[in-house]
């Protein structure tokens, strides 16, 4: 059993530490996560060549500028990692990537489609506040011109960050909304402030900047791909745990 730092640290302790942190269920999970990928890619012959290896390898080094070869030594050493390790990592990552895009890059775009309405989004901000009266009291100044809606977020809003911010909540989905909310603002003209809205939170007033319509972007792609590979993953991992019980 290999030890860590010399004899200072041996991997039973690493295992009894992961147990007091509560963490080693969630390696766990990784580690049967990981047989269910191996299986499902064996069973559909995907398999990953040194090529590939070697490519994502030589863009990590660029990434972490690991100009010699003595500087790719001095960083596997600092990460308690053998080239092998490192190898291995890349490889389980792209039969992952491999295995997703097998199963599921044909429903991506149909996915898509029956939900294009959720992946809209809108360049928002917003100020909230704590009293009804202050809200409705910065919704007609704003609409009198007498103090522009940054300028209320900056001075009046209760978070400190947004006030920092002037009130910008940068883009946000319809689907991060509220219902009551995302009907509002979504319904409104870029530029319109909307009427306080109430929540848990406080009084909310609205300024949509931009509207920016669904695209099936590479990220979006992604996105939707990972979602669905990550479900299946988990009802995978349920079932190998739902048998072995039995």
């Amino acid at each position: 059993m290999k030890d860590f730092y010399g004899p200072l640290i041996e991997v039973s302790e690493i295992i009894e530490l992961l147990r007091q942190e509560q963490q080693i269920k969630t390696f766990s999970q990784k580690v049967l996560q990981k047989k269910v990928i191996e299986k499902a890619a064996r069973e559909r012959g995907l398999t990953v060549t040194p090529e590939e290896i070697q490519a994502v390898g030589d863009q990590l080094r660029r990434e972490k500028r690991l100009e010699k070869a003595a500087d790719t030594i001095a960083w596997l050493v600092d990460q308690m990692i053998s080239v092998e390790d490192l190898e291995a990592g890349i490889r389980d990552r792209l039969l992952t990537q491999k295995l997703a895009e097998h199963l599921f890059s044909k429903e991506v775009n149909k996915i898509f489609v029956q939900n294009k309405l959720q992946y809209d989004q809108i360049i928002l901000y917003q100020i909230v506040v704590a009293k009804p009266q202050l809200a409705q009291e910065l919704f007609y100044q704003i609409q009198e011109g007498e103090i522009s809606f940054f300028d209320a977020a900056h001075f009046y809003d209760i978070d400190e960050n947004r006030r920092h911010l002037c009130g910008c909540e940068g883009k946000v989905y319809r689907w991060g909304l509220k219902p009551d909310i995302a009907v509002a603002v979504f319904s409104a003209q870029p530029g319109e402030v909307i009427r306080p809205i109430q929540t848990e939170r406080g009084y909310h007033l609205f300024l949509v900047e931009k509207f920016l319509p669904a695209e099936l972007t590479l990220e979006r792609y992604q996105e939707i791909l990972h979602n669905m590979f990550n479900e299946w993953l988990a009802n995978e991992v349920n079932y190998l745990l739902y048998n072995a019980k039995v």
